[in-house]
């Protein structure tokens, strides 16, 4: 009986507001292995759809920023359970996109697992670091407290599919904003995964939205939209990181630069350019200034008051 069965292959789909729909040019295109083989036909995002993922990480932006910290970090870790219970999905995919063996495909997906339960940790903690009470001259309490910017554009890494992808988004949402996420454009599969792990975990829809495709395509407007509050560069090469930067300025985004190297090659010839590069060791310590980046910082000044005639205050 199993000699006549069809193979079902798996439609891929954007992850936009909680839902999976196809992109609304109808376009695909096709992603290959690191051998060229066939893999998948990825949606390919129009403007349309970045808009359409603005809307929805605008409307998540009100309930999650407004959820506790801890309760954040309990949906965080949700979502690592649910990457456990898929880590061969993940290790398959991972392997076939960035042509490593399975055994360092496994470890790959075993450290984005690590990395997010670390930013579901650092959900309350978080404030105590980048927040604090300020020592003033005058009789007032000056507390600084971090508030997470908005809705924050991510430009996933182009060569580190999912441990990459995993670095740049979780401390993002972590933070309290809301993401709309460009995968890397060659290797997709492993973030349109984690559309649905997000879509079965507590993530409320609209957190977090997944777009594939050209990533200058889908950076632009992005870039220039003005309900857009930050973006992060990282998959953007040098003279796209330059253009959607000057983009961004037109409503003051913050902007998360990526790493820069200079390339040799071009030196010799007298051309001092830095090339945007993809090679951070992802599986370092990330330390926290991803998630410091977008996070604005509130500052409160408050009187103290006398109490009682001695002149005492609190």
């Amino acid at each position: 009986m199993s000699d006549g069965r069809l193979s079902v292959f798996k439609t891929y789909k954007l992850y936009v507001g909680g839902k999976f729909p196809r992109s609304e040019s109808g376009r695909v295109y096709e992603v290959t292995d690191s051998k060229g083989k066939w893999l998948a036909n990825a949606p390919q995002s129009s403007r349309k759809d970045a808009r359409d993922a603005v809307v929805a990480a605008r409307k998540a932006f009100g309930g999650w920023s407004g959820a506790t910290a801890y309760n954040r970090g309990q949906v965080l870790y949700r979502v690592a359970e649910m990457l456990e219970g898929r880590r061969e999905q993940f290790v398959r995919e991972v392997a076939e996109a960035e042509g490593l063996s399975k055994s360092k495909a496994a470890a790959v997906v075993d450290a984005a697992v690590d990395r997010w339960v670390w930013y579901a940790g650092w959900t309350d903690k978080i404030a105590q670091v980048a927040g604090g009470a300020n020592p003033v001259a005058g009789p007032f309490f000056n507390l600084s407290t971090p508030e997470p910017t908005g809705v924050v554009a991510v430009l996933a890494p182009q060569e580190s599919s999912f441990l990459g992808l995993v670095s740049v988004v979780a401390p993002v949402i972590a933070a309290g904003n809301t993401a709309v996420v460009i995968a890397s454009a060659e290797a997709p599969l492993p973030a349109l995964s984690l559309g649905e792990v997000l879509a079965t975990s507590d993530l409320p829809g609209g957190v977090v939205n997944i777009l594939s495709g050209k990533t200058a395509e889908i950076a632009t407007p992005l870039a220039s939209h003005q309900d857009v509050n930050g973006i992060d560069l990282t998959g953007a090469d040098a003279e796209l990181a330059k253009e959607l930067e000057i983009a961004a300025a037109d409503n003051l985004k913050r902007v998360s630069r990526p790493a820069v190297s200079r390339n040799p090659g071009k030196e010799a010839q007298g051309a001092d350019r830095p090339q945007a590069v993809d090679d951070d060791d992802w599986s370092a310590d990330p330390g926290t200034h991803r998630l410091t980046a977008f996070l604005e910082i509130k500052t409160v000044w408050h009187p103290t008051g006398a109490l009682g005639v001695s002149g005492s205050s609190y």
